[in-house]
C-alpha cells in the first residue's frame, strides 16, 4: 500500500467504500425481496386451496408445488441480478473515482512538475498562482514565500562572492607585481629562495584565477544572451587556443558536427573551453579529446569525450559544486581550484540548459551539455 500513488489509494478506498455499501444494500434488498416473495407465494397457495381465482395466467398454474418453484426461481433470479448490479456499480464507481481523483489531483501534479524545474537562476519564474482551490491556497503561498527566501539568499550569496572577489583582486595583483619585480631584481638568489619565490608566484596566480572565476560567476546574470553562435567555428577557435596544453600531454583533439544557438558568445566559449581543458588535464598521456555537436529533438547537445580514468559514480553530481574536487592531491597537481565545472553548470543553467556526466568508466568520460536549439 505504501508504494501506491495517492490517486490509486483514493480510488481503492472509494471503490471499497462503495462496494461495502452496495453489498449491505444488496443484502437488505435481497432479504426484503425474499420475505415479500414468500408472503406472495403463501397468499397464492391459500387462494389456490380455497378455490379463489389467481391473478396470474391460469395456464401456467398447477399444483401448489409449482407455485413454490416459480417463487423460488424468482427469488434466485432477483438475488443474482442484485449481485450483478452490485459488481457492476462497484467496478464503474472505481473507474469513475480513478478519473475524478486524477482531475482533482491535477494541481498537485502541476506543482510537482514545477518543483522539478526549480533552479537557482529561475526562482522568480517558478512561483505558483495563488488563485487555486482553497485546499491549495495556503500551500501555494508557503511555496512562493520559500522561493522568495531562497532568491534573497542566493542574491546575497552572489553579492558577497562578487564583493569578496573584487576586493581580493587588487591586493593579489600587487602581490604578483612585487614578486615579479623582486625576481627580476634578484636573479642570483639561493636555490631555496628561488623555489620559495616560484611557489609564491604559483599560489598567487592560482588565487588570482580563483577570484577571477568567482567574479565571473557573480556577474553572469548581467551578461546579455542574444548572440547568434555557430558552434563549429567556436570549437576550432578553442582548439587553437588550447593546443599548447594538448601538445604538452600528447593529446589529440577532434571535433564533429555543427549547430546554431542563441546565447552569450563569451559564456558559451568559456563553457566549452572549461570542459575541454578538464578533458585534457585529466586525460591519459597520448589520449584523445573529441567534441561532438548534435541536434536531438528540441535540444542541441554538446558532448566532450575523453579517454581518461573516469569519475567515480558517487561523485558524478558533486563535481559541479563549487570547490569540489574528486582527489585533492591530483587537483592541486593539475592546478585546479574546483570552480571550472561549477561555472559550466551556471552557464548552462543561464541558457536554459543542463550539463551532466553522461557516461564515465575506466575507458573515459563523456560530458554532455544540453541547450535549447534555436533558443530566442
Amino acid at each position: 500500500m505504501k508504494k501506491l500513488s495517492l490517486q490509486w489509494r483514493i480510488t481503492l478506498m472509494t471503490a471499497l467504500l462503495i462496494g461495502v455499501t452496495c453489498v449491505a444494500m444488496n443484502c437488505l434488498i435481497s432479504s426484503s425481496g425474499r420475505r415479500y416473495m414468500d408472503s406472495i407465494g403463501e397468499t397464492l397457495q391459500e387462494y389456490s386451496i380455497e378455490g379463489e381465482p389467481a391473478f396470474f395466467d391460469p395456464g401456467t398454474a398447477g399444483e401448489n408445488d409449482d407455485i413454490t418453484i416459480i417463487i423460488s426461481g424468482a427469488q434466485q433470479s432477483f438475488i443474482t441480478t442484485n449481485w450483478c448490479i452490485t459488481a457492476a456499480v462497484t467496478l464503474l464507481s472505481g473507474v469513475l473515482a480513478y478519473f475524478v481523483t486524477g482531475r482533482a489531483l491535477k494541481p498537485l501534479r502541476s506543482f510537482a512538475a514545477r518543483v522539478e524545474q526549480v533552479q537557482p537562476n529561475n526562482l522568480a519564474e517558478m512561483k505558483l498562482d495563488e488563485e487555486v482551490l482553497p485546499e491549495f491556497q495556503q500551500f501555494s503561498r508557503s511555496f512562493n514565500r520559500m522561493l522568495d527566501r531562497l532568491n534573497e539568499g542566493f542574491t546575497a550569496q552572489r553579492q558577497f562572492t562578487g564583493n569578496a572577489a573584487h576586493e581580493l583582486r587588487t591586493p593579489l595583483s600587487l602581490m604578483q607585481a612585487q614578486l615579479e619585480l623582486f625576481s627580476a631584481e634578484h636573479p642570483n638568489v639561493l636555490p631555496e629562495t628561488a623555489d620559495f619565490l616560484r611557489l609564491l608566484r604559483e599560489q598567487t596566480e592560482r588565487m588570482t584565477q580563483m577570484t577571477k572565476t568567482l567574479l565571473e560567476m557573480s556577474e553572469l546574470r548581467t551578461v546579455p544572451c542574444t548572440d547568434r553562435i555557430e558552434l563549429a567555428p567556436m570549437v576550432e577557435e578553442i582548439f587553437e587556443d588550447i593546443m599548447p596544453l594538448a601538445e604538452k600531454k600528447g593529446i589529440t583533439l577532434e571535433c564533429e558536427g555543427d549547430g546554431v544557438l542563441t546565447g552569450s558568445d563569451t559564456l558559451i566559449y568559456r563553457l566549452i573551453f572549461n570542459l575541454t581543458e578538464n578533458a585534457i588535464r585529466y586525460n591519459r598521456p597520448g589520449g584523445t579529446v573529441r567534441i561532438t555537436v548534435t541536434e536531438e529533438g528540441s535540444e542541441l547537445v554538446i558532448r566532450v569525450i575523453d579517454t581518461g580514468c573516469g569519475i567515480p559514480v558517487q561523485y558524478r553530481e558533486s563535481i559541479f559544486q563549487p570547490f569540489f574536487r574528486v582527489e585533492q592531491s591530483r587537483s592541486r597537481a593539475y592546478g585546479g581550484v574546483g570552480l571550472g565545472l561549477a561555472l559550466v553548470w551556471e552557464i548552462a543553467a543561464l541558457h536554459g540548459g543542463r550539463v551532466a556526466a553522461e557516461q564515465s568508466d575506466e575507458t573515459g568520460t563523456t560530458m554532455a551539455v544540453r541547450l535549447p536549439a534555436g533558443r530566442e
